[in-house]
């Protein structure tokens, strides 16, 4: 687990919450502690191993625990089955001695050390006075391997042995002895192999039994005294939460999870069994984690989350303060976008934040903090870049926001606008609370957590992000005054730059096009939104059986209703093209018509075949056009990418105009992204919540 760095801090705070899933089999929690230099190398300083059956020992109590040393000789983990045989043997002369057959079998779970594991095993048999190895052959390429190999030791000896024999004394007592087994990954370094842990089996074992068939843990190898005390490397302060779901059956849940998955169909929503657990529930936040995952797994986060949404803003009475709070609303939609969004924020976001990290050009823009070697006209200039960079990923990845989130926003643009009738921006900060408030700004401040960078930035590029942030968040916000926005007077006069018209526009049509929805209700109220306009050249349909079939120019509007065109702007349409008719948007050859930038929207009936002015904005076009219908059911799978002319397509040569595709469709965009969720496992965690829970429960009955 990665922690901020404190420079030149002996007794650094951390403060920090990591949460993962661990496997089932696991055998130590560890945390590492590093020192990094100023030349950003890191040397490891010490390490907290917890083991698993401790953890419930320790479960959300704070603990100090000491540091222990770090070395290659600790750091093991693995397991190896060996199988132990004494037997004993009559020479030809009639004595009996013992003899020990040690069968190693194979392995699970060796480490990858410098990229590799090709592992082997040497088994001694040891004792006061002997010492006696074998070696088994490598294993190339595998953390399991297969060894089957079996080594014969002599353990007592027959009494006739001589003394002048290579060996000193008779017999030796078996009680001494001891079988040992080394794991090795052959390297090709000079360094020689690494050493991947040891296991040691006394003799004795085989008093009870002359056969013994065991799994064994590899232990660290003990290297002697070390330098420094335990104390001496300090401690760290931990509260460790640690939880086993044991799930059952899928019947089991049935009841349950079929009476959470009603909740967005009961009215009023607040009576519901998912509102009633976020009432109970200490924190809003365990109420939502296993609430989200479970409607996501089972498709029905949408009305939920549009009921809860609903009941909520009928609550609100100041349009500035919708979902401000920390209510159900908002955590449900927070992890909606944590899981469904998060594909999405590292397309959108981490080409250019990589690009900030790298540059480390100073930004700092606070005259107080400003270092005499800087020149604050070159720092406002550089993090004006910066901004601009990161605002223009962000208001141009529309076409990429996972569909899931722009059906949700569009229910929150709706419900809002239907609440605040008299308020024309209230659609709009509905939605930019969540998209720039609460996903894209945490991001940029904290990329780490978000898995946008490896490592916590340096403290320079930290505040160069924070700067960034807090920018990024009022131009998402859409407030009236901007500048009154912030409470440092460098702020203000930095958002000077961004007071253009521009801005504002990049953002609504930015916010316009996460808000539309394919999934429309036609008893919707709310009006079309303008997501694309301009003049483009158009190929004649030919609907009439003698029409001429030439190209046109023709004003284009698409809106999250339609797609039209007309003579020009703002005359009546010709034709429209309602969006659930559009069945596929993909480039047209070149070889059709001899024409660049072509692209044809393929109807039920016939494809309409349209020329850009350009290959940027033939590409702005598909991608809109496929972000609106790419949740309609009847989209194709294939299409042609030439044109019918002449009594056949181009491309197959096939003579009927009504001819199946010859080629995939490209997809264009996921419609969402699949997520992995165990829908049993997620009901278990709920009906945990309401056990715990169960007195606030019963009061809440009885009220």
């Amino acid at each position: 687990m990665g922690l901020t760095d404190h420079c030149l801090c002996s007794s650094p705070f951390y403060g920090e919450d990591f949460y993962c899933e661990i496997p089932r089999s696991f055998r130590y929690l560890s945390f590492y502690i590093f020192d990094r230099d100023v030349f950003r190398r890191d040397s490891i300083i010490g390490k907290v191993a917890i083991q698993k059956e401790d953890l419930q020992k320790y479960h959300n109590r704070d603990t100090w625990f000491q540091l222990q040393h770090v070395d290659a000789d600790s750091e093991v983990q693995g397991k190896v089955h060996l199988d132990l045989r004494l037997s004993e043997v009559i020479t030809d002369t009639g004595i009996v001695c013992h003899k020990l057959a040690a069968r190693i079998i194979e392995c699970q779970g060796l480490p990858i050390v410098n990229g590799q594991c090709d592992p082997y095993a040497t088994v001694t048999l040891a004792g006061p006075l002997r010492s006696e190895a074998k070696k088994t052959k490598v294993k190339r390429k595998t953390t399991n391997p297969q060894f089957d190999e079996v080594f014969y030791f002599e353990v007592t000896r027959p009494s006739s042995y001589s003394r002048k024999s290579h060996f000193d004394i008779e017999e030796e007592d078996v009680d001494k002895l001891e079988i040992r087994v080394d794991l090795w990954n052959a390297s090709n370094l000079k360094f020689g192999d690494e050493f991947l842990g040891e296991l040691r089996v006394p003799l004795m074992v085989l008093r009870a039994s002359s056969c013994y068939d065991a799994w064994y843990f590899l232990q660290p190898r003990d290297n002697g005294s070390r330098s420094l005390k335990q104390d001496e490397l300090g401690s760290l302060r931990l509260n460790v939460v640690y939880t086993e779901d044991h799930v059952f059956s899928s019947q089991y849940y049935s009841p349950l999870r079929d009476l959470l998955l009603k909740s967005a169909d009961v009215e009023p929503v607040s009576a519901s069994a998912a509102h009633i657990l976020g009432e109970v529930c200490r924190e809003k936040q365990e109420a939502a984690v296993p609430l989200v995952r479970l409607f996501l797994h089972c498709g029905r986060i949408v009305p939920f989350l549009s009921s809860i949404a609903n009941a909520e803003l009928k609550r609100t009475q100041d349009p500035n303060t919708i979902f401000r709070g920390n209510s159900l609303t908002s955590k449900c939609i927070d992890e909606t976008m944590k899981l469904a969004g998060m594909h999405y924020l590292h397309v959108t976001l981490k080409p250019v934040i990589e690009e900030i990290c790298q540059s480390h050009r100073p930004c700092e823009i606070d005259p107080v903090k400003l270092r005499d070697s800087d020149s604050l006209d070159n720092n406002m200039e550089t993090l004006r870049q910066h901004v601009d960079r990161v605002f223009t990923a962000i208001t141009t990845s529309g076409v990429s926001c996972p569909t899931v989130m722009c059906d949700i926003f569009f229910c929150l643009r709706e419900a809002a606008a239907k609440r605040f009738q008299d308020d024309p921006d209230v659609r709009y900060t509905a939605v930019s609370g969540f998209i720039f408030l609460r996903f894209f700004a945490p991001a940029i401040l904290s990329p780490n957590l978000f898995h946008l960078t490896p490592h916590h930035t340096d403290p320079q590029t930290s505040r160069t992000l924070t700067l960034i942030s807090k920018t990024i968040q009022t131009l998402g916000s859409l407030s009236k005054s901007k500048s009154a926005s912030f409470k440092e007077s460098y702020m203000a006069s930095f958002y000077e730059f961004f007071n253009e018209q521009k801005y504002g526009d990049a953002v609504k049509n930015f916010l316009d096009l996460i808000s539309s929805s394919g999934r429309r209700d036609p008893k919707s109220v709310e009006q079309p939104i303008l997501l694309k306009e301009g003049f483009m050249i158009k190929r004649a349909q030919g609907r009439k059986r003698f029409g001429m079939k030439n190209f046109k120019k023709r004003w284009f509007c698409l809106t999250n209703h339609e797609f039209t065109y007309r003579k020009c702007r703002g005359d009546q349409p010709l034709y429209s093209i309602p969006i659930e008719n559009i069945l596929a948007v993909e480039k047209l050859e070149e070889e059709s018509f001899k024409m660049k930038n072509m692209f044809q929207v393929v109807q039920p009936e016939r494809a309409l075949y349209i020329q850009a002015s350009n290959c940027v904005e033939a590409r702005d076009w598909i991608d809109v056009l496929t972000k609106v219908s790419q949740c309609n059911q009847r989209r194709l799978t294939f299409y042609h990418p030439s044109a019918h002319l002449n009594g056949h397509w181009l491309c197959c040569r096939a003579t009927s105009d009504t001819a199946p595709g010859c080629s995939p469709c490209t997809g264009g965009l996921p419609a969402n992204i699949q997520l992995d969720i165990d829908g049993d496992r997620e009901t278990e965690r709920i009906y945990s919540l309401f056990s715990c829970y169960l007195g606030r429960l019963e009061k809440m009955q009885g009220a």
